[in-house]
């Protein structure tokens, strides 16, 4: 097996010891993104539905490196800070950009560090 980097500056740095994505056996995995803004590493907005806005964009990012998008996703992991309060607003979010067939997910509540929501996907590669 063959791993390759895949990082961008079009998303948020990572913050500790880890690559935005890894390109191995056919697939993409990327890290658990969450809502940073990629040119000042801010948390963008204060609602689970501005985190989830900019978290999408930051996984967007990632794909596009390897001229993926959300269609290319099989399986999508979200974390939810306050997964009863905040889970159908931030399901509106995810059903607005996620097309069918939609990815298996797995969607847990989790301690996360001053953000609301954290997701990181596994996307097929293309031919």
């Amino acid at each position: 097996m063959t791993k390759r980097l895949v990082t961008t500056s079009d998303a948020a740095a990572p913050g500790a010891h880890y690559s935005q994505g890894i390109v191995a056996n056919g697939f993409l995995y990327t890290a658990g993104l969450g809502p940073q803004d990629p040119v000042t590493g801010e948390i963008v907005g204060t609602t689970v539905q501005e985190q989830t806005e900019q978290t999408v964009a930051n996984l967007r990012a990632v794909l596009a490196v390897e001229g993926l998008d959300l269609a290319d996703v099989v399986k999508a992991t979200v974390h939810l800070q306050y997964l009863h309060r905040d889970f159908r607003d931030f399901d509106g979010v995810y059903r607005a950009h996620f097309p069918l067939p939609l990815p298996a997910r797995t969607t847990v509540g989790s301690d996360l560090w001053n953000i609301l929501v954290e997701i990181d996907v596994v996307a097929a590669l293309r031919g």
